[in-house]
């Protein structure tokens, strides 16, 4: 995983980033852009304000990448810069939308005929890149890929419509459906008719109904897989701080490698300190840790969480914070807890040095929730009530804690694949990797905060907080997600192994 020094093909469309631009990491996303103050501009006409507020807010494409499932290794750098590009051409519609209201307000076909139809025409030719430079390198490209390159355009009062779409599966195999959405089973303070638009400081969410009393959620924590002859219940704790050192940036090296602010949202790190766009695994082995064991030079990294309280943070003019929605006082974590567990149902592997693991959809508003992973909740309450698709409103004396357990089973080959998700799978129900995979210690982690609770009064959420995302993505709370790539040394990675298999607890 090297360098990357391909240039992109539209540099126009890459400097339109700065314009408050919203790239969507793989080709797919909704593109967000706000247009309430156009209805209410100075000299405007009802007639204007009329056409404004109908006006299209938001573009939804097709997530390209994660129908990429086979790409053969040496078609995989060309593949990346080909998605890239589709980013590109994302942000370069949404740079036309945000820049062409009088024209949207007095042509209603103008955005499908300026925006959506070169668009649709622009992506078809990446679309067709992919695929000539993956059948070059011997692999198949799925079909589903014909359909992908239209994009649909819609209107602003209707972008938090549909939000908890989606299955559950993860690479063909099982995996933990998420917690059911409080609005299920929450009896009351939702408010969220009383509000209108996308919400949120910077016009982008998160909405009064995205939170919930935590007290009036039905507890919802499902059992866990119970421990069979041969499992192995130990345990492997590792100290890694709380990013004291405030090491943040808003790339993803994953997924975006060689692409400056290719998360689009700022991330914490803990562990390897040397983790940004550019990081290979040369870098990543000869970085310093801030973890207590010198042993594990792990990358461990989160979007922060930001409360919405009219301020701002340092990055308010800056590409991936405040220029793309993402707004407001960056909370740290108090606490950290990063843990590795067993298997239920078998001994564990040792992961191969360098894997890489992202759990949770940073994108499920376009993707659905086949992929989300996320778990909100208030200390207390962690055993009785985990969210997916709320944020909770802790009692006084409680506070929110987000907890993230990563897939649990291998392929045995693969330390990443194409879409960055069918290398790793999570156990099915009763503990079982599906045939070929196998059993390695699973990440799990808690990260505790300490702000205040916000309150909804007449319908409005007040102090609100969310976690950082696409601007396109509302800041739901179902977006929330955590990557990793294992840089233990192998005696250590051993030692952890050994631990887990024995029943031991070990740091």
């Amino acid at each position: 995983m090297g360098r990357n020094t391909r240039k992109r093909r539209s540099p126009l469309a890459v400097r339109a980033i700065a314009a408050s631009a919203a790239l969507a990491i793989g080709g797919g996303g909704l593109v967000w852009a706000n247009f309430y103050a156009s209805a209410h501009e100075e000299n405007s006409s009802p007639n204007t304000t009329k056409a404004a507020t109908a006006q299209v807010a938001t573009i939804s494409c097709p997530d390209v990448g994660q129908k990429l499932t086979n790409v053969p290794g040496k078609a995989r750098g060309e593949v990346d810069g080909e998605l890239a590009t589709l980013d590109a051409q994302i942000t370069a519609a949404y740079q036309r939308l945000a820049t062409t209201r009088d024209a949207q307000a007095r042509d209603a076909s103008f955005v499908q005929n300026s925006i959506l139809g070169p668009l649709k025409n622009n992506r078809s030719v990446i679309i067709d890149r992919i695929k000539l430079e993956i059948s070059r390198a011997g692999g198949s490209t799925p079909s589903s890929l014909d359909g992908l390159s239209s994009c649909t355009g819609t209107p602003a009062d209707q972008t938090n419509a549909g939000q908890n779409n989606g299955g559950q599966n993860n690479g063909g195999t099982a995996s933990p459906a998420p917690s059911p959405s409080a609005s299920a089973s929450a009896g009351g303070q939702q408010g969220g008719g009383q509000q209108t638009g996308n919400g949120g400081q910077a016009g982008n969410g998160p909405l009064a109904s995205d939170f919930v009393d935590i007290t009036k959620v039905k507890a919802n924590v499902p059992r866990k897989a119970q421990t069979r002859a041969g499992g192995s219940t130990g345990t492997f704790t590792t100290s890694c701080g709380v990013n004291a050192n405030k090491k943040f940036n808003t790339d993803n090296v994953i997924v975006a490698p060689g692409v400056t602010n290719g998360a689009h949202h700022l991330h914490d790190y803990v562990g390897n300190q040397s983790n940004d766009a550019f990081a290979n695994n040369d870098t990543f082995a000869a970085a310093k840790t801030t973890c207590a064991n010198q042993g594990d030079k792990s990358t461990y990294y989160w979007p922060v969480v930001r409360i919405q309280n009219g301020t701002q943070d340092f990055d308010q003019n800056n590409d991936g914070g405040g220029k793309e929605g993402n707004v407001g006082q960056i909370q740290q974590v108090k606490q950290a807890q990063i843990k590795f567990v067993g298997s239920a149902k078998s001994q564990v592997v040792a992961m191969p040095k360098f894997l890489r693991i992202i759990t949770g959809d940073a994108k499920t508003t376009t993707n659905g929730l086949a992929n989300a992973n996320a778990h909100w909740s208030c200390t207390g309450f962690e055993n009785k009530v985990q969210l997916t698709q709320q944020y909770p409103i802790c009692p006084r004396g409680s506070t929110v804690v987000r907890t993230f357990a990563f897939q649990s089973c291998w392929d045995g080959v693969n330390i990443d694949s194409a879409n960055h998700r069918t290398h790793v799978a999570f156990a099915d129900a009763q503990g079982n990797c599906a045939n070929g995979f196998k059993a390695i210690p699973q990440l799990t982690m808690r990260l505790v905060y300490g702000f205040r609770a916000p309150t909804l009064q007449n319908g409005q959420i007040k102090n609100a907080f969310a976690v950082d995302g696409f601007p396109e993505q509302l800041h739901k709370a179902a977006t929330d997600h955590d990557d990793f790539i294992n840089v233990f040394d192998d005696n250590l990675m051993n030692k952890m192994v050994n631990c887990i298999n024995k029943g031991q607890r070990c740091k």
